[in-house]
């Protein structure tokens, strides 16, 4: 099914209702659609056609979602950038997809002008509010005002006026490029549709309600939440920025039952001095992705709010579901539950061979949720892609009953003296400790053992704790040749929009640290 299809089944089905909630501000789906289609209008206005690209670059608003209903009425591919990212990296994916608009806020417009000085063929700007007119003289590249170019359009297109096929391409979603340079992930709208479908089958409850939209839209999860709401006739409550205790406060409102967070937010949640002023009987899960979440504080969380973390895993190749625990199956501590209907995966060794239950290698991925390709990549794609299925590069394994546990990384695997070393086990261990908050652990080159252990730690404020303590923990719950060599104390960890660690960082900024001393 195309995705441009799933606004009007919804009216269709549900008839008209809130959808969209943003501050003060209340969009129906019928607003939705009607604003969509003068999107769609103003984009086949600038001479964009079918197949070319449109970049969107929004903090969390509605207008993200009018954009992308917009585009893909168009018959444009959707290229959605974090906007957090630097400008010299919105440079880089401007230039690799081509594309011939953006979509974006005044706040960002410097930027967006910034990253587009050097292309020979520079992009339309849609700039969603008012600019700052003194940011726009001497600039040699089109601006083009949302709401009045919105006003001025009387008639909107017909929703298909191209001939669209569920096997286009809907988006190019680069990758956040922790493992190198970033990659256009090319997803068709088969692909997004498959996976909304698979993980709207796994509800057991038909109860419509509204959701908590405060992971980035401009990203693998927007899709996600746009498809499965259309899908469900929920509604979504977008916040432009993630505070815990306006959470609170919209869980309360709205009966919220469940939202999709990362560890991070989980954190705050549990240790904010407010959380019991509020009634959060209602909230029934969070679904936590992106990055592993420790079992301790899924516990505390659970203990404080009677509420599940349950954990996902996937990846932009699948957009995104590949496996997630279940209402109806119980947790196990450490796996992700099992795979999404319709996905296949099989653990493999470094030649391919299916590995039994019990057994770490690579993860492989199958079903119609899997891209294509990468974005005029082919070296690229023939590597994630052989034989029918996608190559993760994640060391994962399964147990016998179907249960799937990532380890770790591959490309973060340890190799200390020619023992594997997963970093996920020892951070597991670290955040256990009273004085932690964070832990992520990485490899630093060594002549002696090939690789050591460097543990990055972010203490929680107040507590006082030494390397040695540490290190000494480590070494009474794990064998000595999993514990870090060092132990160094930063003050936060660095992370992508998303929250997950970025450890190709912490390589780089660790990268001159003498291990051997």
């Amino acid at each position: 099914m195309l995705l441009t299809e799933l606004l009007k089944e919804n009216i269709n089905k549900f008839g008209e209702y809130d959808l969209l909630y943003h501050h003060d501000k209340i969009y129906t789906n019928i607003d939705t659609e009607m604003i969509s289609s003068k999107v769609s209008s103003l984009i086949r206005s600038l001479g964009i056609e079918k197949g070319d690209r449109v970049l969107i670059c929004i903090p969390n608003c509605p207008e993200v979602i009018f954009s992308y209903q917009g585009v893909l009425g168009a018959g444009a591919i959707i290229v959605p950038v974090m906007y957090l990212l630097h400008e010299n990296e919105i440079n880089f994916i401007l230039k690799n997809s081509e594309a011939k608009a953006v979509i974006t806020s005044s706040t960002l417009l410097p930027k967006i002008i910034n990253a587009s000085t050097d292309l020979a063929n520079k992009p339309k700007i849609i700039c969603i509010d008012q600019p700052n007119t003194s940011e726009l003289e001497q600039v040699d590249i089109e601006i083009i005002e949302w709401e009045k170019a919105l006003a001025n359009i009387t008639a909107a297109i017909e929703k298909h006026p191209l001939d669209m096929e569920e096997t286009d391409i809907a988006v190019i979603l680069y990758t956040s490029g922790t493992t190198g340079v970033p990659k256009g992930v090319m997803l068709t709208h088969k692909n997004l549709y498959a996976n909304s479908m698979s993980g709207v089958s796994l509800r057991d409850d038909e109860t419509r309600g509204t959701t908590i939209g405060v992971l980035p839209l401009a990203h693998i999860y927007g899709f996600g939440i746009m498809n499965s709401m259309l899908l469900l006739g929920s509604s979504v409550v977008i916040f432009s920025k993630f505070d815990a205790e306006e959470v609170f406060k919209v869980i309360e409102k709205y009966k919220v039952k469940s939202f999709a967070a990362v560890p991070a937010m989980v954190h705050a949640m549990v240790y904010h001095p407010n959380a019991d002023q509020y009634d959060l009987s209602s909230l029934e899960t969070v679904g936590s992705g992106s990055a592993a979440l420790a079992v301790s504080l899924r516990h505390k969380f659970k203990e404080k709010f009677g509420a599940e973390v349950r954990d996902a895993y996937g990846l932009s190749e699948a957009s995104p579901g590949v496996a997630s625990q279940r209402n109806d199956m119980p947790i196990k501590e450490g796996s992700v539950g099992i795979p999404m209907p319709g996905v296949k995966i099989k653990i493999v060794d470094e030649d391919g061979k299916e590995l039994p239950a019990g057994e770490v290698g690579e993860l492989l991925v199958q079903g119609d949720n899997v891209t294509p390709g990468y974005f005029r990549n082919e070296e690229a794609t023939k590597k994630a892609l052989q034989n029918g299925w996608l190559h993760t590069g994640d060391m994962a394994k399964v147990d016998e009953e179907g249960y799937l546990y990532i380890v770790d990384r591959k490309k973060d695997l340890i190799i200390r003296g020619g023992f594997n070393i997963y970093p996920r086990d020892l951070e597991e261990l670290l955040v256990k400790h009273e004085a932690v908050l964070e832990a992520a652990v990485i490899g630093i080159p060594s002549e002696r053992m090939g690789e050591e252990i460097l543990a990055c730690i972010v203490k929680k404020e107040g507590v006082s704790v030494g390397e040695s303590e540490l290190i000494d923990y480590c070494q009474k719950n794990l064998a000595k040749y999993k514990t870090p060599r060092h132990v160094v104390f930063i003050d936060e960890l660095p992370r992508n929009g998303v929250g997950k660690i970025l450890k190709t960082k912490l390589r780089e900024q660790f990268a001159d640290f003498n291990i051997e001393q």
